[in-house]
């Protein structure tokens, strides 16, 4: 007994069209025959599974169905197609854009497009904040300058492939379950390219192209960060006897600065300051990448205190504005003192009342500073 197409679906009696649609798209994907190469019955449940769509999705067919179960709708077999003219090949094409039993092949014939490439681009913080040019090489494939990407030498030039016509594409007609089927692939003798080299090419063997180093200067926008990618279209890896070119991706890298860090728009730097410039205020000229910044350091400053430049940091990537420049202040504590500064020191103390550590009088203590 023959499977019922609502139960193959996975619908009720009263689903939708919109729930047919959805249903059918779930259960193609998962039974097709690519996503599952070990697994031969999933082609045969695959088919009915269109099948079933096929007839439910048309309003006459369904009500046939309904009334009289497959017998209703066995013109459709009897027709030789039993995907209706479209074939399955339609039904499928509509739904993902390609034919059901391409096998990972090409569904347009012609030479195919080109790799997509791949490089990392070393820049400086500088160039990440402002921007600019950077000249970048690239291991790529180029068009043979021998044959002119045709992959034919000699003088000679690609023929029109006897099998497929030139189409690339060779139609198959098949038996199955359901009736014949037929189903469109590659073409095997020239494998969807539809000409034939005759005489290859001596420099490429064929192919069309050689592998070689390009220069290209590329344009890095104000704002990219570590992790950024650019994307430059056909600038990638040119395909095979006049396929069009690939795609490259520039992946980003920004080295450390030796004294900003950055926090996502915002720069960050260490200013240190003795503690007599923190206790009694100062001015630090201070070398943004912008231009030199006089800072104000009031007295009493604390050890770890921010000030903000604002508009001083990074561009806003695809974006308006910057970001800030943060100054963290770091209080420089002497670790050794002249015996002159020691006493001013504990003096400074006394005044204020201090509790420090004795001064050591000892002779053991003085033969050790003469010789520190």
């Amino acid at each position: 007994m023959s499977a019922d197409f609502y139960e193959l679906l996975g619908v009720s009696r009263t689903a939708d069209a919109d729930t047919l649609k959805k249903a059918y798209r779930r259960k193609a994907r998962e039974l097709h025959p690519d996503a599952n190469p070990d697994k031969p019955e999933a082609e045969e449940q695959f088919k009915l599974v269109t099948r079933a769509y096929e007839v439910l999705s048309d309003p006459d067919a369904r009500a046939r169905y309904d009334r009289f179960g497959e017998e209703g709708i066995s013109g459709a077999a009897s027709s030789g197609d039993p995907f209706g003219a479209g074939g399955l090949g339609d039904i499928f094409e509509a739904f993902f854009g390609g034919s059901p039993f391409g096998a990972g092949g090409r569904s347009q014939s012609g030479p195919p497009r080109g790799q997509d490439l791949e490089i990392v681009a070393d820049i400086t913080l500088e160039q990440a904040v402002f921007g600019g040019t950077i000249p970048i090489d690239v291991r790529t494939a180029v068009r043979c300058d021998e044959c002119n990407g045709t992959g034919a030498g000699g003088g000679t030039q690609p023929v029109s492939c006897s099998d497929c016509g030139g189409s690339g594409q060779v139609r198959r007609v098949r038996q199955s379950l359901l009736g014949q089927m037929v189903t469109s692939g590659p073409c095997a003798r020239c494998s969807g390219y539809g000409q034939v080299v005759m005489t290859p090419c001596s420099a490429c063997k064929g192919e069309g192209r050689a592998v070689s180093v390009v220069d290209y200067t590329i344009d890095v926008p104000a704002g990219v960060d570590t992790g950024s990618t650019l994307r430059l279209t056909g600038r990638g890896a040119v395909g095979p006897r006049g396929g069009s070119s690939g795609d490259l991706y520039v992946h980003i890298r920004v080295a450390e600065h030796d004294m900003f860090v950055r926090d996502g728009a915002d720069l960050v730097c260490n200013v240190s300051v003795s503690i007599a410039q923190a206790a009694l205020g100062t001015h630090v000229v201070l070398d943004t990448l912008d231009s030199p910044e006089d800072l104000i350091v009031p007295a009493g400053t604390q050890h770890g205190r921010q000030f903000v430049l604002r508009g001083r940091g990074v561009p806003v990537l695809n974006g308006r504005g910057r970001g800030n420049l943060i100054v963290r202040i770091a209080v420089d504590i002497p670790t050794k003192l002249t015996a002159e500064e020691e006493a001013l020191l504990r003096q400074f103390a006394e005044l204020r009342g201090d509790d420090v550590t004795p001064e050591d009088k000892s002779i053991f203590s003085r033969i050790k500073s003469a010789f520190s």
